[in-house]
């Protein structure tokens, strides 16, 4: 049995593989064995196809000398002619920490710019800039052990049981924990909640400012611990009492109740063991920084802080975003949580033996693709990334992409983003890479390879190293493999440390490569001394690494607000359950596909009815960035003036594009993190005029007219593409030429037809040698093409005479209740879950688990499951 890492979010669960099978591993701390929906599936990722397996050079096949060489001759010339700083790097919470630490050194310590960011700057930049401002460091307090210790865990712009649901979990079997959801939306995890405050989106720093001054007012400040380990409590009172100076205005500021405001708050005053777990919905904010600080203002003045269950607690997107922390991943960082101050610069340079060592921060995300679109940047190199998806104004990145001279793009399979590189190199993916990830709990545990890179691709801290090498700095390079990049970090953040930084790893500096090899799951802080405390928990003792040793208290006070003129919405964007990121992997997986098959624009009721907008109906978003056409959601969980779209789908995908497409890049001042989340928009109608259901074994996206909307979505054989028109149906597909090139069909293929023109009912399957290829049905709105079921179950088989006849005779099946795929972790849809309720009389989610076993995995479906007992009356609910 090998033990690794799950590669998905930032829980950090610890994985076994067998011969047979991965499974969640009972010995990690992290996890105790569960796994979610996206863990679950890891095993049916190893496989997948297109794998990237040699360098491309300009669109041709090369060889790793040739193609290194090539970005080391122009890196050369580009630092002679215009320096160091027209080069950037745009790397990845999915590198393990030696990757990071390696890209790090080479950009920072030897090309001798901070032009180093990462994709993390999007979902964590600004916990990292709020740490910092009240801790002195980037450091998480608390640890998941707190989570079931609390008395009251208050969840802010977090939807933990998709996002986090093995934390969630944790929290649901925490029996008798008062829970408050802050969050715009009704979300999975909002509906689990004691008390769900829906507040006007961007106003919580007006709803924590006023929980600061009920807590002075009631009486629930620790004024002596206050006087012994905090600077700035007065004038951060003073600030919080001009913004929020009563509970009426805090509800007129973030459009809530007062009622519900002041049950919050007293929730808050009287219970000592709070934890507050906070995610995207603060730090992906114009004002992200400011509204940690008001969540750790709280925390501080009742000196709930670093004891069991107590403590403000950032949950970390991805698996390595923290490790990506401590090596310096970030623009604006150094490296081993130093910062570019004179004293720091100088111990990294004479650490690293970098006499050109970089003197002062570089470009954050935003700044760094602006500077490539304007021509300051020569040369970008992106790695396990895909910043043409995900970045904000995806469309200004392409062209920015467009206009580099020299874009180097590292990844394990095409993406949008190596679509536009010069020059692409094949890197090894999670199966077959070897080194460490750090957990949002500040552990840090083993990722191990278990399978061969295929073809060529190669570990990401090679391809630096390499080019370092190339590049006259062979003595800073010469890496015999993970673990001695491991120890070189190691040794650095206790280099000259002292104490004088919480970050320190000098116990595992002198690991040989055996006991690398063999290290089991450890929290830092862990210095060659041993730890001074409780590892587990940091700041009880009031000491923090700032100049006085005190913490900071920070005047924060509330934005003007999300601006949004005319007839918008405020466009949030986020996660959905069972897809991760821009869906390289997930959205290959049959199981993750089948719960959202396609992205959907939700909209309130109301904001749709006064729009003529119906549930399941096309629309039309527009932002001033760009537009796309999608299908609408009604979902009455959302705020009036708000929309939500998932953030997954990519030109791959979806012929709407990628979210990012829309997003505006206004960004945090202080953590130049982006504002994900309020976006105006503009919402219309558009008229469906027909649909239809492409099914074939191809999976590229099929190329369309502006007037068609189309989505793939993997199934058994194949691959199925829902379609959308707004145009004529008698436009789409008139050609024989056009349809042959629709169904992917080889040359001297047989097409099958069956036509009702009255009805406007079009069907045709492509067979070559017999065998099924593609089918296509097209129909009028609504349709839901239900006679495709047989084709769906012949896609790549030899037809036999009774199933070619039958296969377009428009016989319908019956979907059973539904295919949404409700628990992906052990793929059980909808349908067998009614059934199995009406048969069994079941009442409860616990009889529905033990009967099919959905929702006792990762418990993310749970939520669904309620509302699937809901109508039959049968909701007698256990927790």
């Amino acid at each position: 049995m090998l033990r690794t890492t799950c590669p998905y979010c930032g829980v950090g669960c610890g994985v076994t593989v067998t011969d047979a099978m991965l499974q969640g591993d009972e010995t990690h701390p992290a996890n105790s064995g569960r796994l979610c929906s996206k863990g679950a599936a890891l095993g049916d990722t190893l496989d997948l196809p297109d794998r990237l397996m040699k360098p491309l050079l300009y669109g041709q096949e090369s060889d790793w000398d040739t193609a290194l060489d090539a970005i080391a001759a122009t890196f050369r010339d580009i630092l002679t002619e215009h320096g160091p700083d027209a080069i950037g790097f745009y790397v990845s919470g999915q590198f393990l920490t030696e990757d990071y630490y390696v890209a790090n050194k080479l950009m920072k310590g030897f090309i001798g710019s901070g032009n180093i960011d990462t994709n993390s700057r999007l979902c964590m930049s600004s916990s990292v800039a709020g740490h910092v401002r009240a801790f002195g460091e980037d450091v998480v307090p608390g640890c998941y052990d707190d989570i079931g210790k609390a008395d009251l865990v208050v969840q802010v712009g977090s939807n933990m049981a998709w996002c986090h649901p093995v934390l969630y979990q944790r929290l649901m079997a925490a029996r008798g924990t008062k829970i408050v959801a802050i969050d715009p939306r009704r979300t999975a995890t909002a509906e689990t909640a004691d008390l769900h405050l829906a507040l006007r989106p961007g106003s919580d720093v007006s709803l924590f400012n006023g929980l600061l001054v009920h807590l002075a007012e009631c009486g629930a400040m620790d004024h002596g611990w206050i006087a012994r380990h905090v600077c700035g409590f007065a004038d951060a009172l003073d600030a919080a009492r001009r913004d929020a100076p009563s509970i009426e205005a805090v509800a007129g500021a973030t459009d809530l109740r007062a009622a519900d405001v002041r049950r919050f708050y007293d929730l808050f005053a009287r219970t000592e063991r709070v934890v507050t777990l906070y995610s995207q919905g603060v730090n992906q904010s114009v004002c992200g920084t400011d509204k940690v600080g008001a969540i750790l203002n709280c925390h501080l003045a009742t000196a709930r802080i670093g004891r069991p269950g107590m403590g403000p607690f950032s949950l970390t997107g991805q698996p390595n975003a923290m490790g990506g922390r401590e090596v310096g991943g970030l623009a604006n960082q150094l490296a081993a949580h130093m910062d570019f101050t004179a004293a720091d610069i100088d111990r990294v340079r004479r650490f690293w033996n970098a006499p050109d060592i970089a003197a002062r921060p570089g470009r954050k995300a935003v700044e760094l693709f602006e500077a490539a679109a304007d021509g300051q940047l020569k040369a970008i190199w992106i790695a396990a990334t895909n910043p043409a998806a995900s970045m904000p104004r995806a469309g200004r990145v392409r062209e920015a992409l467009q206009n580099c001279p020299l874009v180097i793009v590292s990844d394990a399979w095409p993406t949008d983003t190596t679509a536009l590189a010069d020059i692409v190199l094949p890197a090894a993916s999670w199966a077959e890479k070897d080194g460490t990830v750090t957990n949002s709990e500040r552990r840090i545990s083993r990722q191990r390879a278990f399978r061969a890179a295929p073809g060529e691709a190669r570990p990401d801290w090679w391809m630096f190293a390499e080019v370092g090498r190339r590049l006259g700095w062979a003595e800073a390079f010469t890496y015999a493999g993970p673990a001695a990049i491991f120890r070189e970090h190691a040794a650095l953040s206790a280099f000259e440390n002292g104490g004088r930084r919480v970050f320190d790893l000098g116990g595992l500096a002198a690991l040989d490569d055996r006991q690398y090899d063999a290290l089991g799951p450890v929290q830092w802080p862990c210095p060659a001394d041993g730890p001074a405390s409780d590892s587990a928990r940091l700041f009880a003792d009031g000491r923090f690494p700032t100049s006085d040793g005190r913490a900071r208290m920070v005047p924060v006070t509330s934005a003007t607000g999300i601006e949004r003129p005319g007839d918008t919405l405020v466009l949030n964007t986020g996660r959905l359950r069972d897809q991760w990121h821009t869906m390289t992997r997930t959205g290959r997986v049959v199981r993750l596909m089948a719960h959202e098959e396609a992205p959907l624009l939700g909209l309130n009721p109301g904001d749709a009815a006064a729009r003529g907008i119906e549930d399941g109906g096309l629309v039309r978003i527009e932002s001033r960035h760009g537009e796309a056409v999608l299908r609408a959601r009604l979902d009455p969980a959302l705020r009036s003036g708000t929309a939500f779209l998932p953030m997954h789908w990519t030109d791959q995908f979806s012929s709407a594009g990628p979210a990012g497409r829309l997003v505006h890049a206004l960004s945090d001042p202080i953590s130049g993190q982006p504002d994900l989340k309020g976006t105006a928009v503009r919402v219309r109608s558009v008229v469906e005029r027909w649909c239809g259901l492409l099914l074939r074994q191809d999976d590229g996206m099929p190329r369309f007219a502006a007037d068609v909307l189309a989505t793939k979505a993997p199934i058994v054989g194949g691959f199925a593409f829902a379609l959308s028109g707004w145009g004529a149906l008698e436009d789409f597909a008139r050609t024989e030429r056009a349809l042959h090139a629709l169904l992917a069909l080889p040359v001297g293929a047989e097409i099958i037809a069956y036509s009702d023109p009255k009805k406007s009912v079009f069907r045709y399957a492509g067979v070559a040698s017999g065998r099924l290829l593609s089918c296509l049905f097209l129909g009028a709105p609504g349709s839901n093409f239900a006679e495709a079921e047989p084709a769906r179950g012949w896609l790549g088989k030899e037809l036999t005479a009774e199933s070619r006849l039958s296969l377009l005779a428009g016989r319908e099946a019956s979907l059973r209740g539904g295919r949404n795929m409700v628990c992906a972790c052990f793929a059980i849809e909808e349908g067998a879950i009614r059934e199995a309720i009406r048969a069994g009389r079941l009442t409860s989610t616990a009889e529905i688990g033990d009967v099919l076993g959905a929702g006792t995995n990762c418990g993310s479906c749970i939520p669904e499951l309620k509302k699937l007992l809901a109508p039959s009356g049968r909701l007698a609910e256990v927790a």
